[in-house]
């Protein structure tokens, strides 16, 4: 939660609904979540200026557009200097098929999850992509046999 946004029962039912189909239209909304379709509009608006709701998408299935293989990617940085963060971080934002960037604590710096058709094509980007980028000292690759648990749902209490 951000700033001194305070979330009562009703936003966080509203935050529920969306979470699972942001396509209902305002009506629906209300009436799942027991209000009216003005004053679920009004807090959408709240919602989305206090930065707690993002923008609309659709998410897409990895599988059917034929990213089979989820690789999971340390990184490790040949320096520290804002510079160099800052060209890897464009880097990787650059990087459709880097999908999830976290900065990280302990042995390695990064951890990447990329997205690629096969191991083949994997083994492709990170040999002539990343470990080439000036910012990398090595990488250390993990591929994922399945996914257990992909969720996009925060919860809200």
């Amino acid at each position: 939660m951000t700033g001194s946004l305070k979330l009562d029962a009703l936003d966080r039912r509203i935050l529920r609904q969306l979470q699972r189909d942001a396509r209902l239209s305002n009506a629906e909304l209300a009436e799942r979540v027991g209000s009216t379709a003005p004053s679920v509009w009004r807090r959408i608006r709240l919602l989305e200026e206090a930065g707690v709701l993002g923008p609309t998408v659709r998410l897409a299935d990895q599988q059917r557009l034929g990213h089979g293989v989820n690789m999971l990617c340390n990184v490790r940085m040949q320096s520290f200097d804002a510079d160099a963060i800052a060209a890897f971080e464009r880097f990787v934002d650059g990087e459709e098929r880097i999908m999830e960037c976290f900065s990280m604590s302990g042995d390695w710096d990064y951890l990447l999850r990329v997205i690629a058709t096969d191991v083949a094509d994997y083994e492709t980007f990170l040999m002539q992509r990343l470990v080439k980028h000036p910012s990398v000292a090595t990488a250390s690759s993990h591929l994922a046999l399945r996914v257990a648990k992909y969720q996009t749902a925060i919860p809200v209490g």
